[in-house]
């Protein structure tokens, strides 16, 4: 009997494996119905491989990736692909991703985010932000239920992922969802690989600004809020940073964050 149940908890464990689910149960926050339909994926071929780039997201998703329960160690990574803030990356940068942390025991969530678009959104420059917090709380909130650790649940993102993810990490106490059970928006440890981190003129990443915050004349708060070497950012847990060569996002604005937040 024992065995039996036992079998049903893996198969029930890889049942809910894979599976996408809506960020937000209810009303999406600050959003506002598009002209047209925005959720389009095109594959691109790079070489051998076959990418999966999404264009525009009106529904935000998560989709899970639990490991074999034997294996899994009860860490958890929420995972946000890259992509200018204009696409998004899935498949490398977020489903690779995913499988390969399943193969150490690491459970790993796929946020699909709202790209900031006005056409969908009432503001475009906290869209990200609320849907990342989200994505946070929803993992934490379902801790017990996937198995995990709720103080092992970490955030990673590349490129301009790297960026909302620095975001979460920095700003976890300045909520822009609701909160009512007050859960932790604190992510417990961040992985950023080749980050935007910084919205100065000379290094960033101008797409990724642009759609984020606009095209227009940027003051010193802009620049604040937005770059993160000039966040309090030591209260967060454990950071890794992949400061990889990139031709769009100067290695000096990925490697501002990690040299801030050691020397404070």
């Amino acid at each position: 009997m024992k065995k039996l149940f036992v079998a049903l908890v893996l198969i029930s464990q890889f049942a809910i494996a894979q599976k996408e689910i809506p960020l937000y149960s209810g009303a999406i926050p600050n959003s506002q119905k598009p002209p047209t339909p925005l959720d389009t994926t095109r594959i691109t071929n790079v070489g051998t491989n076959k990418i999966e780039i999404l264009n525009g997201v009106v529904t935000p998703t998560l989709t899970i990736f639990l490991p074999n329960p034997a294996k899994a160690t009860g860490s958890a990574v929420i995972i946000c692909p890259g992509g200018g803030y204009s696409v998004l990356a899935m498949s490398h940068e977020g489903y690779d991703v995913a499988r390969r942390l399943n193969e150490e025991g690491v459970a790993a969530f796929v946020l699909k985010y709202r790209l900031p678009k006005g056409d969908i959104m009432l503001d475009k420059k906290i869209g990200p932000l609320e849907d990342v917090q989200r994505a946070i709380q929803l993992v934490r909130e379902n801790a017990k239920q996937w198995n995990l650790n709720p103080n092992k649940i970490g955030i990673m993102g590349s490129s301009a992922g790297g960026h909302l993810a620095s975001t979460a990490g920095t700003h976890f106490d300045k909520p822009v969802i609701e909160n009512p059970n007050h859960i932790s928006l604190r992510p417990d440890f961040m992985i950023l690989n080749y980050p935007v981190i910084t919205f100065t003129d000379s290094l960033t990443h101008q797409g990724s600004r642009q759609n984020l915050i606009g095209t227009r004349v940027f003051t010193s708060d802009d620049y604040k809020r937005n770059s993160y070497k000039s966040q309090r950012i030591r209260d967060v847990g454990r950071r890794c940073n992949e400061l990889l060569q990139r031709t769009s996002c100067h290695p000096k604005n990925s490697a501002y964050f990690y040299y801030f937040g050691t020397h404070r």
